[in-house]
C-alpha cells in the first residue's frame, strides 16, 4: 500500500480505485476483522489530544485523505498526496463493486431507526444483489454500558455481514470500533459518519461545484454554522499551525543533515 506520512499518520495515497480494491479482497479473504477510517484536518487536531483516538487512526488497515485541507498538507509538505477519498465516494464505490461480482451482506450501526430504514429502501432499489442483513440503532449517548455494549456487538456477530458499515460521527466510532475490533467477525469494517445522512436523503451533499472545487466543507459550514464552528474556526487553525511547525521540523532536521 503506497502510505505517506501526515502528523505521524499513515495516509493512504492509492485513490478511491485501489482503497476500494484492497477492501474488496480484505471481504473476500473472510478472514480477520480489518477497518477503515477518514482523515481530515478536525480528526487529526483531535487525535492529538485524544490518545484513544489518535490509537484508533494510527492502528486502521486503512486511513483514507477525506479531507482537502490534508491533500493541502501534504502538498506542503511535500509527500506524494494528490487525491482525495471522500467517505461517501469509498461507500458507492466499494457497493457498487461488491455488487457487480458476488453480491454482499451489509451491516448498519449507528444512527437513528428512521435513517437506517431510508438507507436500506434506497439500497435495496439500487443495489439489490447487496443483502443487509442488519441494522441497529444504538443510544445517542458518548458511552454504552457493558451490557449494551455486548448486545451490539452479538446482533452483529449474529447476522453475519460482510461489511459493517457504522455512522456515529468522529471520535465516537473510531473507539467504539478500535475498542470491539477483537470481538467482532467481520472482514471489514468502516467508519463513515455522515455518510448515512447522505445516502438516507435526511442530509443534503454539497453541489457537485463545490465538491471539484474542495469546497464542500464550506457549503456545509455556510448551512450548519451552530454544528460545524469548532471543526471549522478552532480546529482548522490547529491544524494549520501543526502542519507549520512539522514543516519547521522538517526544514531544521534537512538542514543538520546537509551540514554533516
Amino acid at each position: 500500500m503506497e502510505i505517506v506520512d501526515i502528523l505521524g499518520f499513515r495516509v493512504s495515497a492509492e485513490g478511491v480505485e485501489r482503497d476500494v480494491a484492497r477492501a474488496v479482497e480484505w471481504v473476500e479473504a473472510e478472514r480477520s476483522c480489518r477497518y477503515m477510517a477518514c482523515a481530515n484536518p478536525h480528526s487529526l487536531v483531535v487525535a492529538s489530544r485524544d490518545g484513544q483516538f489518535g490509537d484508533a487512526l494510527r492502528q486502521a488497515d486503512l486511513l483514507t485523505p477525506d479531507g482537502v485541507g490534508v491533500v493541502l498538507a501534504a502538498r506542503f509538505l511535500n509527500r506524494s498526496l494528490t487525491r482525495r477519498v471522500i467517505g461517501y465516494d469509498f461507500f458507492m464505490a466499494l457497493t457498487a463493486r461488491l455488487a457487480m461480482k458476488r453480491g454482499a451482506r451489509y451491516f448498519f450501526f449507528g444512527s437513528s431507526e428512521q435513517v437506517l430504514e431510508l438507507m436500506v429502501s434506497r439500497l435495496n432499489r439500487e443495489f439489490p444483489a447487496v443483502n443487509v442483513c442488519g441494522i441497529y440503532a444504538p443510544p445517542f449517548r458518548d458511552s454504552f454500558s457493558e451490557e449494551e455494549n455486548a448486545r451490539m456487538v452479538e446482533a452483529i456477530n449474529d447476522a453475519r455481514p460482510d461489511v459493517l458499515w457504522v455512522g456515529m460521527t468522529a471520535p465516537k466510532q473510531e473507539k467504539w470500533i478500535y475498542e470491539n475490533r477483537a470481538k467482532l467477525r467481520v472482514p471489514f469494517i468502516s467508519a463513515v459518519g455522515a455518510v448515512f445522512d447522505f445516502y438516507a436523503g435526511t442530509a443534503e451533499r454539497p453541489p457537485a461545484v463545490w465538491q471539484k472545487l474542495g469546497m464542500e466543507w464550506l457549503y456545509r459550514f455556510i448551512r450548519e454554522p451552530g454544528r460545524l464552528w469548532e471543526r471549522n474556526l478552532v480546529s482548522t487553525p490547529k491544524f494549520i499551525w501543526m502542519v507549520l511547525r512539522e514543516k519547521a521540523r522538517c526544514c531544521a532536521a534537512m538542514n543538520k543533515a546537509v551540514k554533516m
